[in-house]
């Protein structure tokens, strides 16, 4: 009997991969849920295991070929009589070979490999950032980014550009060049196309005095470190923040599926976590269920994983409410985005000391923009300003959160 091995549905927003590396070879023999083929997303490495044991009879995506869902990597056979050696003849059993001039395999992912020969770049040219010294997708297309291929002088002979008088000579060529998009870049142009067309977005802003969670911090700070192994940041606080006020407007943690809104009593937070090369959103399962201490660590943990692309698909899926903070890169202010199918998402920004006016007295505090964009489809106006005065006021407070009222 042989068997089809196929790309698995990998996760919400996720159409196609990039073969990364067979495992296993043509004529080797595999055991069942033994990993035989590792493809790569925009988000994540996704390992295909084998669901029977046998024999690899067939690879008929090579390293490097972009495949969708449900495509045919290769077969599988439980023959005992099966052929150990590739069929050479068959070219879709073996994986193509790149021209020498690509430079050593070994020190070179596939993608990698694949995208500097369409761009006609020598792999020697390219620093390597990657482990064990090898050239990473990321090299390349930095290397796109910061250079032309072609020498400035063949580039003038080929331009038939004209200068116009009282003006510099500057030939087109030396003043663009063209890179293709990832793919993280083509998921996200298409989920962001389809936010803003399926959802009736708007945003609520607000501005939260950080006075009080600025206070705890630096008081626990040594102490929580030095019990917990981990350090007290804003995001447990917010998370914290976020659950309780969505207890209140349950709304907010709710989607609409076919001609049916359905309300999720439990709180799957959403984290945006920025990479060298993409944003990702790992979820944290349970906020309502894990102390501070819980939060932070689960956050640290998916970060890291993140930035080493070792989140598990799971892991990206079925947020209930996404959290994102632009203040780590200086925003002061912006309307974040929905994560479909979510209905609402809060945006943090930067904190800035400013004049303010309390108990009738002008004083200085450091004040942050929250922004919390809802789908107007199913949020009412009252709904969210009232649920953004809530997370004001238990971040405002955060006594609060640590006695649960």
């Amino acid at each position: 009997m042989t068997l089809e091995v196929k790309v698995p549905e990998m996760g919400e927003s996720i159409v196609e991969a990039t073969v990364g590396k067979w495992l296993k070879q043509v004529g080797e023999t595999v055991s069942v849920d033994e990993p035989i083929v590792e493809l790569e997303t925009d988000k994540v490495n996704v390992e295909v295991s084998a669901s029977q044991p046998g024999v690899l009879e067939k690879i008929l995506k090579a390293e490097g070929e972009t495949v969708t869902v449900s495509d045919i990597l290769g077969t599988i056979t439980d023959s005992a009589a099966a052929d150990p050696q590739p069929d050479l003849s068959n070219e879709e059993s073996t994986i193509k070979e790149e021209p020498a001039s690509e430079g050593d395999s070994e020190r070179i992912t596939p993608v990698a490999r694949r995208i500097a020969a369409e761009h006609g770049v020598d792999a020697g040219e390219i620093t390597a950032s990657g482990a064990g010294g090898k050239i990473t997708k990321e090299d390349v297309m930095r290397y796109l980014q910061e250079s032309t291929t072609e020498p400035p002088a063949k580039i003038e002979e080929q331009s038939t550009t004209t200068s116009i008088p009282g003006t510099t000579s500057r030939r087109p060529a030396e003043r663009e060049h063209r890179v293709t998009l990832t793919r993280y870049q083509q998921t996200m142009a298409a989920r962001l196309t389809e936010a803003v067309q399926t959802a009736a977005m708007t945003t609520t802003f607000n501005e939260v005095d950080m006075s009080g969670i600025i206070e705890i911090r630096q008081r626990m700070r040594d102490t929580f470190k030095d019990r917990h192994g981990v350090a007290l940041g804003f995001m447990s606080f917010f998370t914290k923040a976020v659950v309780e006020a969505l207890k209140t407007f349950p709304v907010l943690n709710s989607e609409i599926q076919g001609d049916e809104l359905v309300f999720k009593h439990y709180y799957d937070i959403g984290v945006a976590i920025s990479t060298e090369d993409s944003l990702v959103v790992p979820v944290v399962r349970d906020a309502d269920q894990k102390s501070f201490a819980e939060i932070e660590s689960s956050i640290l943990d998916l970060a890291t994983r993140a930035r080493e692309r070792k989140l598990t698909i799971q892991e990206l899926q079925g947020g209930t409410f996404t959290i994102t903070n632009g203040g780590v890169f200086g925003s002061l202010m912006s309307t974040p985005l929905l994560n479909p199918p979510q209905v609402g998402i809060l945006g943090m920004h930067g904190f800035k000391p400013r004049p303010v006016v309390i108990d009738g007295q002008v004083v200085v505090r450091p004040m942050m923009y929250l922004a919390l964009t809802y789908d107007h489809r199913i949020v009412d106006g009252k709904s969210a300003v009232s649920c953004l005065v809530r997370i004001k006021e238990l971040v405002e407070d955060p006594s609060r959160l640590l006695i649960g009222t």
